[in-house]
């Protein structure tokens, strides 16, 4: 199911600013070499991403599911000043190929990619977060929000992706990883601690603030 129509996201295409050529180098490379490639933010959701790190202007980021590090790249561009991104994965076969694109953006001092389980890497990070964007598996996301919450300032942003799992939400009958979603999303509306809302870029993105 499309959120939107194929004539509309063309519109948007369109009418948006263009990605910058690494960017653009890297999400052709990712469909080109890398399974599963639409895993890939791609250009409106990237210009979304940097335009929320460059308002924010955020210290401390953290981004759990690295794939090719098209979104680090772009949440990276709003780094404040000695700013740094921690990105974490659990494939390393793609950590060259992140590490190349890192170098190409010139964000290899800012982008801290850590290897592993987030689950286990979490706790360890002793950090506290401005923007915390969640992109790795479904069935896990509602853990990854209990692990990060207490490191995330007051105000400061956590960001989900995938939360409409392509218009599968709303169907009666879910499978393991629609039902995950749908969970972390009444969870996030059962949360008196943060405000939210819920947007239809690309395959949804819940938007949560945390509350002073």
């Amino acid at each position: 199911m499309h959120l939107v129509s194929c004539e509309i996201e063309k519109y948007i295409d369109q009418f948006s600013s263009e990605e910058d050529e690494v960017l653009r180098e890297l999400s052709r490379e990712t469909y080109l070499k890398v399974q599963m490639p639409q895993m890939v933010s791609g250009k409106i959701q990237g210009q979304f991403l940097e335009m929320i790190s460059r308002l924010i202007q955020p210290s401390r980021i953290l981004e759990i599911g690295t794939f090719t590090g098209y979104s680090a790249i772009c949440l990276a561009k709003g780094l404040s000043d000695g700013g740094l991104l921690y990105t974490i994965d659990v494939n390393e076969e793609l950590q060259p190929m992140c590490a190349r694109y890192f170098e190409k953006a010139s964000l290899s001092s800012k982008i801290k990619h850590l290897l592993g389980d987030a689950r286990k890497i979490i706790p360890e990070l002793n950090e506290t977060f401005d923007l915390v964007f969640i992109d790795a598996d479904k069935i896990n996301y509602a853990t990854y929000y209990d692990l990060v919450f207490g490191k995330v300032r007051k105000g400061g942003l956590i960001i989900a992706d995938n939360v409409l799992w392509s218009g599968k939400v709303i169907e009666d009958k879910k499978d393991k990883d629609t039902l995950a979603i749908h969970q972390y999303n009444e969870k996030i509306a059962a949360d008196t601690r943060v405000k939210n809302f819920i947007l239809t870029i690309r395959d949804g993105l819940n938007i949560v603030q945390k509350l002073g």
